[in-house]
């Protein structure tokens, strides 16, 4: 049997799997709360797995081994910057927005952020739009890497590919609303982590263990790569640390993140899931920088840095796992354009309170997943970009919009209405003005700055502790 009738029926039985999840997820959606948080009902194994998943993107296993394949040893420091955000969420941010949810009785981040002023219509408005434009890119890139993990493994056009990577995750997600995203995210962040395991352990198994690695390297990167700043010096050099561990900055302000801390239902499945959230990157984002490494030396010729995955895969394995592989790297797509797919629809038809019947409601919900799912479509199809950069420039608005004020909302505090809004608009349109201009050392500018002006106003727009 041929590699890619393997890989094929590898990744048909998955599909099958992830809508039988939808099928049986859709028994258990009656209104807006099951279909966008779960009724608030998740366990530990799937608050967690599924979150880290959809905090996670193609970009974990593409990206960042394409990174590391391309930027030599500065890509390290994805490590820690990364890590820490998950740090954060889990144990500051996680336990304190749950308590926040319940007591307000919010089932999204938007409506947690929007507060109950004369300026909740606007920041509402504000919120939809933010989330909307920023998943859109987000979910085509999620798109644009199912398209390639196709094209390398099948003869079929990257359109078609596009499509039918489309359509699987519309059905399943359509169908069983949070439930069926949060599953299937489970199923999605364990390949994820199996492959993230697999694939950097017979890599440097091939090329005689970790010292042989780090020794054959510098024959292989040159000078700037063996740097831990790359081509950058002196205060250029800082900035660029600031900004690689500017991405941690993002985490708590992305709401399909967020939203499965609000779900958790318990406090016992909260402490247990905290220690399955941060061992799942540890795993994967060790495995994929090693990977990529190692994919210099193995294959140090790349037409496309985002692919040596592929490569290394060919390379080392039978086709029954490379099928699996493949499997796991569309999960990653999947795991995050799902859950984001949802959250926006939740911007759309909740957020915006059209004040229609709850089966309305439902249908608005549906209308709005399927809506988004045309929009990054067309996106992936006509204004391709790197995975990477469309990935970290769309967490970087979210993460400045929505980060800063929920982190001292969570800390007890009120927000006047102007300050709430004039924090939300101010990360969002700053990282978009950054991102315009040419790139800073580690895009420190784009990352970081945004960020910190709207914690500013967040803080002092600060008014009495709520009770």
């Amino acid at each position: 049997m041929s590699r890619e009738s393997v890989v094929l029926i590898t990744l048909v039985s998955y599909k099958l799997l992830l809508i039988l999840v939808g099928f049986w997820a859709s028994r258990r959606t009656h209104s807006s709360e099951d279909f966008f948080i779960g009724g608030k009902k998740l366990g530990p194994w799937v608050a967690a797995i599924s979150s880290s998943a959809s905090a996670s993107s193609a970009w974990s296993l593409l990206g960042v081994s394409g990174a590391a394949y391309t930027l030599g040893y500065s890509a390290l420091w994805l490590f820690p910057s990364v890590i820490s955000g998950y740090l954060f969420n889990w144990l500051w941010l996680a336990p304190r927005i749950r308590t926040l949810a319940n007591k307000t009785n919010a089932i999204t981040v938007p409506e947690l952020v929007a507060g109950k002023d004369s300026f909740s219509r606007y920041i509402s408005y504000l919120t939809s739009f933010i989330i909307v434009f920023s998943f859109a890119f987000y979910i085509a890139a999620q798109f644009q890497a199912a398209s390639s993990t196709f094209s390398a493994t099948f003869d079929i056009s990257s359109t078609k590919a596009i499509v039918l990577g489309t359509a699987i995750i519309l059905l399943y997600t359509l169908m069983g609303g949070f439930w069926a995203v949060s599953v299937t995210d489970t199923i999605q962040g364990l390949l994820m982590a199996l492959a993230a395991i697999i694939l950097p352990v017979f890599a440097v198994i091939e090329l005689g263990g970790i010292g042989a690695l780090v020794e054959q390297l510098g024959n292989h990167y040159t000078g700037h790569q063996l740097s831990f700043t790359g081509e950058f010096g002196g205060w250029s050099a800082i900035a660029f640390i600031l900004g690689m561990m500017g991405v941690g900055f993002g985490y708590p302000g992305q709401p399909h993140v967020v939203n499965r801390f609000m779900a958790i239902k318990d406090e016992k499945s909260l402490n247990q899931g905290k220690y399955i959230g941060i061992g799942w990157p540890i795993i994967v984002f060790a495995g994929m920088l090693i990977l990529g490494m190692s994919a210099r030396i193995l294959l140090p010729v790349a037409n496309d840095n985002e692919q040596v995955l592929f490569g290394v895969t060919e390379l080392l394995f039978h086709p029954v796992v490379a099928g699996i592989i493949i499997a796991a790297v569309l999960s990653a797509i999947m795991s995050t354009a799902d859950s984001q797919l949802l959250v926006a629809a939740s911007s759309v038809s909740y957020d915006l309170k059209w004040g229609a019947s709850n089966k309305a409601q439902l249908l608005i919900s549906r209308l709005s997943v399927a809506a988004l799912s045309i929009l990054a479509l067309l996106l992936a199809l006509y204004a391709p970009e790197a995975i990477f950069s469309r990935v970290l420039f769309a967490w970087a608005a979210l993460g400045a919009a929505f980060g800063p004020l929920l982190i001292i909302l969570v800390m007890g505090f009120q927000v006047a209405g102007k300050y709430r809004l004039l924090a939300i608009l101010s990360g969002f349109v700053l990282t978009v003005y950054f991102n315009s201009l040419a790139n800073s050392p580690g895009d420190v500018l784009e990352r970081v700055v945004p960020f910190v002006v709207a914690f500013l106003f967040a803080w002092f727009g600060r008014e009495q502790r709520t009770s």
